[in-house]
């Protein structure tokens, strides 16, 4: 296995990975301490959330066997050759196992919580099944030849799946309510921040090795960065854009309130301008 040819890259690449790990796993605490506040979860995608579960689950599964297991390691090293490096560190480890705990108290918060009309769709459920169900059929056929790292990834081909369709349900949410109320954007901001980070810890990581080995030797860490920094400029150009927080926040209170006001808010369209 290989070794760092660069001290100062090396503390760089842990340095990234880290500042990844910080800015994911924090980005949990805003939507969970929102839910909590208004005891509520209006406005948060039930979609979203379980197909979030799913991904993580299986990407931690992925992290924890390629970093624990000498088998695996040495399946990978055999594959790509003994002089890479694993393309898996310990705050990939850390995320992983953190996402899969917190994306679970939101689900939970969503079974205590008021929910108003919204329920997981038959469509999500039916995704998550069939993940689940390729995911056995494949322990089944990795047993005989014993193909653990084919196994793993399979489940970070899941992951990857997930990561591109988790989003859409809370984008197309938010453009039919046209409003972003009810979903926290700091969960945003720092999911875009440990998108950035944790690709630059790859490149890191490359540039150090001269070779481009880990970007395609872990596709799932690859994609889940440039996939979630992709879905966070939607939701960003959303909530700061097309559906300002301000305007969003005033319509929920109307709403709650159940009554027009007796002055129209400035900050609220007449129907000259509808």
């Amino acid at each position: 296995m290989a070794s760092w040819n660069s001290i100062p890259l090396e503390i760089t690449y842990e340095v990234l990975g880290w500042l990844a790990f910080f800015s994911w796993s924090i980005s949990f605490y805003p939507q969970v301490i929102l839910n909590f506040r208004r005891k509520s979860v209006v406005g948060l995608n039930f979609d979203f959330v379980m197909l979030n579960l799913t991904k993580h689950s299986s990407y931690m599964i992925y992290n924890v066997c390629l970093y624990f297991s000498p088998v695996i390691q040495k399946q990978y090293l055999e594959k790509y050759g003994s002089g890479e490096m694993i393309p898996v560190a310990a705050n990939d480890v850390a995320f992983s196992i953190h996402a899969v705990l917190l994306t679970s108290i939101t689900l939970f918060q969503i079974l205590i919580y008021d929910r108003g009309t919204q329920k997981v769709s038959k469509i999500s459920i039916g995704i998550v099944s069939a993940a689940w169900l390729t995911a056995a059929i494949c322990v089944f056929i990795a047993l005989p030849s014993q193909s653990w790292l084919w196994l793993i990834s399979i489940f970070n081909s899941i992951q990857v799946f997930m990561t591109v369709i988790k989003y859409i349900p809370q984008a197309v949410m938010n453009f039919a309510r046209k409003s972003t109320d009810g979903f926290s954007i700091g969960n945003i901001l720092l999911d875009f921040v440990g998108g950035l980070a944790n690709y630059a810890q790859m490149a890191v990581q490359s540039i150090d090795q001269n070779s481009w080995v880990n970007f395609y030797g872990n596709i799932g860490k690859t994609l889940l960065s440039l996939v979630s920094v992709f879905f966070d400029i939607i939701f960003m150009c959303q909530h700061f854009v097309l559906y300002p927080g301000k305007k969003a926040t005033i319509a929920s209170k109307l709403e709650r309130e159940g009554k027009e006001p007796l002055v129209k808010s400035s900050d609220q369209p007449g129907p000259e301008n509808v």
